[in-house]
């Protein structure tokens, strides 16, 4: 028997069915799709395997005391305790004592549950997700050019037509393979500190490989703003009929002519020329962004940057040309809408806008006072736990911060100084590790509800098989939790189909509408784009029309170049940037317990430029501490010639004394709170290898590591 749903892991939500393999063990085979054509990446085709891996956990943990391990207990034995402890907790320190993190990954009934959850059932504002750490900043910067952020604004295959794409800190070849196809024809330009795989492709077809500092890419869209008017090469009439704000915006890119340009980011001016020339004269072009540009203290200005560079060329809003994100997370995009986020309610209203409140209280049938405001964002919720002005307990549902957060080790600390972490996975993380309570719940192909993709495009992912015995769904579990604490059974239902029919009425009228959205229609195969705003709607390409500000005009808006965050100096004269591998996903949770992928990728490992290797003393395969201001990390050393000599580049998936973010810095932007993952003032010194696994390996009823008393 064959089923057809959708893979577990990045944006472009392929296709896949998932049948008995050999020996009846479930295997996944891709199915054609528009976003990757009949095509899986390995972590698409080994997705299955986890389905059945011995270290699934099927039975809920309590951990015995803070210096012991687990204990195998029943569900109402373990949801009572839960609920005992919160209601404990908030009677004593108020209902911000709980918080709740949520994730990128958890389908958009899951979002939205969760959200309705916190601020009904706990009645905390201490609510927000990992997909603050991932597109915070495009979104922030897409609302305000555009009026309203998705992704992509326009179906993927739509880049396939056009002659240039610029891609920003992007390097979908490891992180999205399939995507490719749909990049083969145009002529590339890669923005990236890095030589990347998508590079080397963009260079194999005769397109550019800018290579900034990294921390410079304002700069350089500043730059080749100031390239192409030098060239004559603007859309005047765009400009003048469907944007406002470009005298201001252009004030700033008056002073990066080419030279300067290169002064700053250190790419050569003739190649800031050429790329601005090959953009703006092609039949068909797009901007398109990803977390190269995001994560970073200026991550907001920066993709406003690019924003501004595809409006002077006219390209959002046209058929064959545009501006987008490339959104990582599987449900990255549903996840952003639909309440999980500190400051917003479903639908993409805002929290603080009494109208939205008014709305969703309605649906929720409750007064609107009763909602809490806006909470803190992602990294300050995890900075405060356990202290005076932050929770004391948390709820973590499809994250692992304990790898994920920067500065991890700070984390790490907050963790444990909780008096109660609960933990909704099926493996053991390293943030379920340090649980007082782990929760077993259902995977990917054992439940059914509806994602969003990289496209705003809502797709159903089905059931193919029953959880194991003993295993519950996310649903279930919340819905449990909220009748325990007090709330009617039938305000949290657990079936994800009624629960998308209200999503569908708490975000009818607003900006991410999914009231037209249904099962039925999912089942019979139509594509259906947000916003759908009834039975008959869909909008595969925004901004057609208009924008959606009031005056139906996008926004330039004013930002300039500034220095990092953290800047090299002699204790710590390199820069660390941290990215993705096409063998394993997030935090490595899931992939690191894949046969395949692990042997493939098993260790931590860190890029270095030859002569850097020399002025530090690492030579090719040693292992190297990467030390920055707040901890280290430990990785194998992989020379490369084509490495920036002042840049080393880090992968995140490992945990552990090997975890990237043991060196990230957390300074935040301050529109959209996202750390900064990208550039971190590093210095490397040879190491001994490390003296722990990089991900824990204990299984269901197994005594895992302790946590330290806070």
């Amino acid at each position: 028997m064959s089923t057809a749903t959708h893979c577990p892991y990045c944006a472009l939500q392929c296709a896949m069915h998932v049948e008995a393999g050999p020996g009846g063990a479930p295997a996944a085979r891709p199915a054609p799709f528009p976003t990757n054509r009949g095509g899986l990446c390995r972590k698409g085709w080994t997705s299955a395997e986890l389905l059945n891996s011995p270290e699934r956990i099927v039975r809920p943990l309590l951990r015995t005391d803070r210096s012991g391990g687990f204990a195998a207990t029943d569900w109402d034995t373990a949801l009572e305790h839960v609920a005992g402890r919160l209601k404990g907790l908030r009677a004593e320190h108020g209902a911000d004592a709980v918080a709740v993190f949520g994730s990128g990954g958890l389908t958009n009934e899951k979002s939205y549950l969760l959200g309705k959850f916190a601020r009904l059932a706990l009645g905390t504002s201490r609510i927000d997700y990992n997909g603050r750490f991932c597109m915070s900043s495009a979104a922030a910067a897409g609302g305000r050019a555009f009026g309203l952020d998705r992704g992509l604004p326009f179906p993927l295959p739509d880049v396939a037509s056009a002659e240039v794409v610029l891609l920003a800190g992007a390097n979908p070849a490891e992180t999205m393979p399939p995507m490719m196809g749909h990049l083969s024809g145009p002529r590339l330009i890669v923005v990236d500190p890095r030589h990347s795989a998508t590079a080397e492709q963009a260079l194999a077809g005769g397109g550019l490989h800018l290579a900034p500092r990294p921390g410079t890419d304002p700069a350089l869209a500043l730059g080749l703003l100031h390239a192409a008017r030098a060239q004559h090469l603007l859309d005047e009439d765009y400009i003048a009929a469907r944007t406002t704000g470009f005298d201001q915006a252009w004030k700033h890119a008056a002073a990066f002519w080419p030279e300067q340009t290169e002064q700053v980011t250190g790419v050569p001016a003739q190649r800031v020329r050429e790329a601005a020339r090959l953009l703006a004269t092609a039949r068909g072009a797009y901007v398109l962004t990803g977390r190269g540009s995001e994560q970073h203290a200026k991550g907001t200005d920066t993709v406003s940057a690019w924003i501004n560079l595809a409006l002077a060329l006219g390209l959002p809003g046209r058929e064959g040309s545009g501006y987008g994100c490339i959104t990582g997370q599987g449900n990255g995009q549903g996840g952003r809408e639909h309440g999980q986020k500190a400051d917003q309610l479903p639908g993409y209203r805002r929290i603080d806008d009494p109208a939205a409140r008014a709305h969703v209280a309605e649906v929720w049938g409750v007064d609107p006072d009763e909602l809490p405001g806006p909470g803190p964002s992602a990294f300050e919720l995890l900075d405060a736990l356990g202290t005076a002005s932050g929770a004391r307990a948390m709820l973590v549902l499809g994250s692992n911060p304990a790898v994920s957060a920067p500065d991890a080790g700070r984390v790490r600390n907050r963790l444990s100084a909780l008096d109660l972490l609960v933990v909704c996975d099926f493996v053991m993380s390293e943030t379920a590790a340090m649980a007082d309570v782990v929760l077993p719940v259902a995977q990917w192909a054992e439940e059914r509800g509806t994602m969003t993709n990289l496209e705003g495009r809502v797709l159903r992912r089905r059931a193919v098989l029953a959880p194991p015995p003993g295993v519950r769904t996310d649903l279930e579990v919340i819905a449990g939790l909220a009748v325990r604490l007090g709330q009617p059974a039938e305000r949290f239902p657990a079936d994800a189909d009624a629960v998308l029919a209200e999503l569908g009425r708490a975000s009818a009228g607003g900006g991410a509408d999914y009231a037209g959205v249904s099962p039925e229609r999912l089942e019979a195969g139509e594509e259906l784009f947000w916003p759908v705003a009834d039975a008959g709607a869909s909008t595969p390409r925004m901004f057609l029309d208009g924008f959606a500000h009031p005056d139906g005009r996008a926004r330039f808006a004013p930002v300039g170049h500034r220095p990092a965050a953290e800047e090299p100096d002699a204790e710590f004269p390199l820069i660390a940037t941290t990215g993705r591998l096409m063998g394993h996903y997030q935090s490595g949770a899931q992939t690191r317990r894949i046969g395949e992928l692990a042997g493939a990728e098993p260790e931590a490992y860190v890029e270095v430029h030859p002569d850097t290797g020399v002025r530090s003393g690492v030579a090719d395969g040693d292992w190297a501490r990467v030390v920055s201001r707040r901890g280290a990390a430990l990785a194998r050393v992989r020379l490369r010639a084509d490495a920036r000599p002042d840049t080393v580049f880090l992968p995140f998936h490992f945990g552990g004394e090997e975890a990237a973010n043991n060196v990230t810095n957390p300074a935040l932007d301050p529109v959209s709170r996202m750390p900064e993952f990208k550039v971190s003032a590093i210095r490397l010194e040879r190491a001994d290898p490390p003296q722990e696994a990089a991900a824990p390996r204990a299984g269901a009823g197994q005594r895992g590591p302790a946590r330290p008393a806070g």
